[in-house]
């Protein structure tokens, strides 16, 4: 029989990668037939479903809760839940408790796996310590240059430190790219298993394009507006290939603490704001670009890179992070140092030949990615740690 999962994820309904992971690992559950509990904030409280092999069960924040975006947030009384997480825990016996991060649901999480003496899964999903760094440019940027400098990387080093704790009381650890399972199996000294993501490829399709050709280029943005994933760069880029002559549209979707900063910056007709996406909406606007300009340095994987591939739009990403692992450099996008984003748009822009290759190579490599072997792989991963109990072989 195979284990039975608790998973307390940080975030569930929101628009980022974690939430997006975790609707995918309890549908994989629920197509599967596996016995799964999922312990998340939400809308709507309700008791868990008892019914069936996946269980859920919904708990609100509170009015205390602090906003960390516009759509994320942390309730420092989430722990008035306990009693009520531990009678439905009782129930449910899970052999393992696995966490996304070091949020109120992370904290309970772990703290359950130690009161019940059962294995605890911890994986890393966001870099919160570069986040943590970057987010304090709003005083850093008062400061003389080495001393700013020298601010951020103390706060990132200290943020760094605090999540390792939680990561190190793990007996496994997953992570989106080998790189950052290497520095976490460093900082941990616990082993770490591959977590990636997949895609819908009948979601996002090719065939949603209604856009016809023309010389004009559609450039892409798809995620957060806010100051980690390096928006700044997307109007400089916007100036530079005006000056070179090209004809060229930034498509932005998202929202964030920046849309504002953001829109100012781009002369009105360079840019159109679209907002939050989802479904088919979100798929045919990807169809409709050209290509998807995604210049952060701290994501640790891309979902919207994928979705990108997923929809023959080929990427252009930075060298750092998770997302250089997804592109094939010159075959399904070109992977580079914020300096020459512009230089390798320019590119696709004079060779339309090269850029229609790139876009049937993108729709080909996302065809190999898929949620079950994704999910596939971190079950095997699981029964490294579980010990054998009247629900595992």
């Amino acid at each position: 029989m195979p284990p039975r999962v608790a998973y307390f994820p940080d975030s569930f309904h929101e628009v980022n990668g974690v939430a997006h992971t975790s609707r995918n690992f309890a549908a994989y559950a629920q197509r599967h037939q596996l016995p799964f509990l999922c312990v998340r904030a939400g809308p709507t409280p309700s008791p868990p479903n008892q019914s069936g092999h996946s269980q859920t069960l919904e708990l609100p924040r509170s009015f205390a809760s602090v906003g960390l975006e516009k759509d994320l947030a942390f309730d420092p009384l989430f722990i008035r839940h306990l009693i009520h997480v531990e009678r439905v825990l009782s129930r449910f016996q899970p052999d393992i408790i696995h966490i996304t991060g070091p949020s109120e649901l992370g904290l309970l999480g772990a703290w359950f796996a130690h009161d019940l003496g059962i294995p605890l899964a911890a994986s890393w999903h966001t870099n919160v310590h570069e986040y943590a760094g970057r987010r304090l440019n709003w005083l850093t940027s008062h400061l003389p240059p080495a001393h700013a400098s020298t601010a951020e990387a103390g706060v990132e080093a200290f943020t760094l430190s605090a999540v390792s704790w939680l990561y190190r009381k793990a007996q496994i650890l997953f992570a989106p790219n080998r790189e950052l399972c290497a520095q976490l199996e460093t900082a941990t000294g616990t082993p770490c298993h591959l977590m990636q993501r997949g895609v819908d490829t009948n979601l996002f399709n090719p065939t949603r394009r209604t856009r016809p050709t023309e010389n004009k280029l559609v450039l892409g943005y798809v995620g957060r507006l806010s100051i980690e994933k390096n928006i700044a760069l997307l109007p400089l880029i916007e100036q530079q290939l005006t000056a070179l002559g090209h004809d060229i549209h930034f498509l932005i979707i998202g929202h964030g603490s920046e849309e504002a900063t953001l829109r100012a910056a781009f002369p009105t007709s360079k840019a159109t704001f679209a907002g939050v996406l989802r479904g088919e909406t979100l798929a045919t606007a990807y169809a409709n670009m050209d290509l998807l300009v995604f210049p952060s340095h701290t994501d640790t994987f891309g979902n919207v890179v994928l979705e990108a591939l997923a929809s023959g739009v080929p990427a252009i990403v930075t060298p750092d992070g998770g997302p250089k692992y997804i592109i094939e450099n010159g075959a399904t996008g070109f992977i580079t140092p914020d300096e020459s984003f512009a230089n390798a748009i320019a590119t696709l822009a004079n060779n339309r030949s090269l850029l229609t290759r790139m876009r049937e190579n993108a729709r080909t490599h996302a065809l190999t990615c898929n949620w079950d072997a994704v999910f596939h792989r971190v079950y095997a991963a699981y029964q490294t740690v579980i010990p054998q109990s009247p629900h595992t072989p």
